[in-house]
């Protein structure tokens, strides 16, 4: 009985063995599979990372090109310089040799590879190619180069907000270099070498070179010529009119596409000045397309436009501007004060009285006048391929007081962006709904928004906004059309004393557009600021080279002369009294508009000098 228990104990017992041997085994198993099968990739990056060195080869960034095939942004290889402690056998020979080449201090560079506790430590970063050649020349053990690529733009302080910059990396930041990062980038490359537990490289082992992939080019639709005639007449208006900033575009009216778009001040994107990154970031801002501003009287282009379509304005209308109107018992001022007196549409507009743009936006209504500046783009992104676009500032249709109406009828109480201003002018100049692009593309599939009719009526108006009602031609010999505007500044809610921005809009050829021209000035503070007195002259220097550039020739040019030939030239009226500058100013048939209550002349607009025709507006400060 004794034996029959010891048997069946020791069977019980070789039976648990081999359940807790088999137990064991299918957990090797698991734990083999998981390794192998399921972990195994990542183990083998981690043996990778622990037996073999790589060094970085960086992509090609993509080119950037205007529309004619000319560079903006390329880049070029450098090399990087590192050195690796456990194979360098002389650190007093290579310190010295990398300080004189590399124009190092011979501290710093001792400092560096003499740190024991890292493999490998870069020591300086983007050589060219001639100094990489003569340290390789050098044949010293413990250095060693890496292919790096640079970013270097052959224009340089041009289209500096527009084309941005990168990192030192050849991350794009900023402009299209960040917009296009993804496009332009590619995919970097490596060399790779097996190494022992020191970091040191194993002779006759496998070496491994995975190659880099271009990144692709961008083609924008910027024409350089345009760029250059813009930015250097910007630059000038920056300068002598004492400016916070100006910004200017220039569109092709048919398809949207920019031609030319800048922001001064600027800088040169060879050399970004990094030490201040809040005013790096505030200087690379496009305001073109982020910032906002009241646009004031260039607005009265798309108060026509939809008084006209919508039929509640016809040419044969006339008005009555006393220098005010009252709505909502608020007196609002045309910036005449003393008044137009009766005048027709036409001469509204080409005067630009607030008096009639009050009484179109009154006639149109809220829920009409909102219709149509929608139709236009306002209060919309216009989705321009550039990062941080603002969509514009509009009160809320069911919140709009009729006197809120009424100054946005002349440009005030609704804030937008020059971009969208500028597709807006294009949009009603041309009829078709357009689609602001900084690539080269070509308007598909377009959108009737106002009739063929309304498109004619203010392109003719804007005409004769500049040619005064056709007594001389803006550029001599030259079908130019346009429209200025002066806008107050707002800081905190509230009207910033003696802060203006001073605009012009100007189309080429006035009849049929092809060319639409937006030049502002911001904050002019060298005496004048008036749209028609600090932006208008340069719009005109603008269109006068873009002419010569394009080689168009000029028409009806001896006729033009004649007219220029009967200008008056204004007299220096500061220090006289009111009186005798009246007298003065009617003598010579110029009329006059007193901006002050003295009776002295403090100063006057435009200044002495000037070349005006008859019936030319004159200011006077007192």
């Amino acid at each position: 009985m004794l034996n029959e228990y010891n048997v069946y104990s020791l069977r019980k017992r070789i039976f648990a063995l081999i359940i807790a041997v088999s137990f064991i085994f299918l957990l090797l198993t698991v734990r083999l599979f998981y390794l192998q099968a399921i972990k195994a990739e990542n183990l083998q990056n981690k043996a990778l990372s622990q037996w073999v060195r790589d060094l970085p080869i960086t992509a090609e960034r993509g080119k950037i090109y205007d529309c004619n095939g000319a560079a903006l942004a390329v880049s070029y290889t450098t090399y990087n310089v590192y050195t690796r402690y456990r194979e360098i056998k002389d650190v007093n020979q290579v310190a010295l040799f990398l300080s004189k080449k590399l124009n190092m201090k011979y501290n710093e560079v001792f400092e560096k590879i003499t740190k024991h506790n890292v493999s490998e430590v870069l020591i300086k970063l983007k050589i060219e190619q001639s100094l990489a050649e003569e340290i390789l020349e050098g044949d010293m053990p413990g250095i060693f180069l890496s292919e790096n690529v640079t970013r270097y733009y052959p224009y340089g302080d041009l289209l500096t907000q527009v084309v941005g910059f990168t990192s030192i990396d050849n991350v794009g930041q900023a402009g299209l270099e960040a917009y296009f990062q993804d496009t332009l980038a590619g995919d970097d490359g490596y060399y790779m070498v097996q190494s022992d537990l020191q970091g040191k490289e194993i002779d006759n082992t496998l070496r491994t070179y995975i190659p880099t992939t271009a990144g692709d080019d961008v083609k924008l639709s910027i024409d350089v010529n345009f760029q250059i005639i813009l930015e250097q007449v910007m630059k000038k208006a920056y300068e002598e009119q004492k400016a916070k900033g100006v910004t200017g575009m220039i569109m092709n009216a048919k398809t949207g596409e920019i031609l030319a778009m800048s922001n001064k001040p600027s800088f040169d994107l060879n050399q970004i000045p990094r030490d201040n990154v809040s005013a790096l970031m505030e200087t690379v801002k496009n305001k073109c397309v982020v910032d906002v501003y009241e646009p004031g009287s260039t607005f009265k282009i798309l108060t026509m436009a939809a008084a006209l379509e919508c039929g509640v304005a016809k040419l044969s209308d006339h008005f009555y501007c006393g220098g005010s109107m009252t709505v909502d018992g608020q007196r609002i001022k045309c910036w005449k004060s003393i008044g137009h007196g009766s005048i027709s549409l036409s001469e509204g507009f080409a005067v630009s009285c607030n008096c009639v743009f009050m009484t179109l936006a009154q006639r149109l209504g809220t829920q009409r006048f909102y219709e149509y500046l929608k139709k236009f783009g306002i209060g919309e992104k216009t989705g321009i391929e550039i990062s941080g676009e603002s969509k514009g500032i509009m009160l809320n249709e069911k919140f709009v007081k009729t006197v809120d109406l009424a100054r946005i009828g002349f440009g005030q109480t609704i804030a937008v962006t020059p971009i969208q201003l500028l597709t807006a002018i294009s949009t009603i100049i041309g009829g078709n709904k357009i689609n602001p692009s900084i690539l080269a593309q070509e308007q598909n599939n377009q959108t009737r928004v106002v009739s063929e009719n309304t498109s004619n009526i203010i392109c003719e108006m804007m005409k004769l906004v500049v040619n005064k009602t056709a007594k001389y031609s803006f550029v001599p010999g030259y079908d130019v059309g346009g429209k200025t505007g002066t806008a107050q500044k707002y800081e905190n809610g509230s009207i910033a004393r003696g802060k203006y921005i001073s605009s012009f809009i100007g189309t080429y050829p006035a009849s049929n557009p092809q060319y639409v021209l937006l030049f502002a000035v911001d904050e002019p503070s060298a005496g004048a600021y008036y749209g028609s007195v600090v932006a208008a002259p340069y719009g005109k220097e603008i269109f006068a080279n873009l002419f010569t550039y394009l080689n168009i020739q000029p028409t009806n040019l001896e006729e033009d002369l004649k007219q220029i030939e009967k200008t008056i030239k204004m007299p220096n009226l500061i220090g006289k009294s009111l009186t005798e500058a009246i007298s003065i100013l009617n003598n010579l048939g110029l009329i006059y508009e007193i901006d002050g209550e003295g009776g002295i002349i403090k100063d006057q607009l435009p200044p002495a000098g000037t070349m005006l025709f008859k019936d030319a507006n004159v200011i006077l400060i007192t």
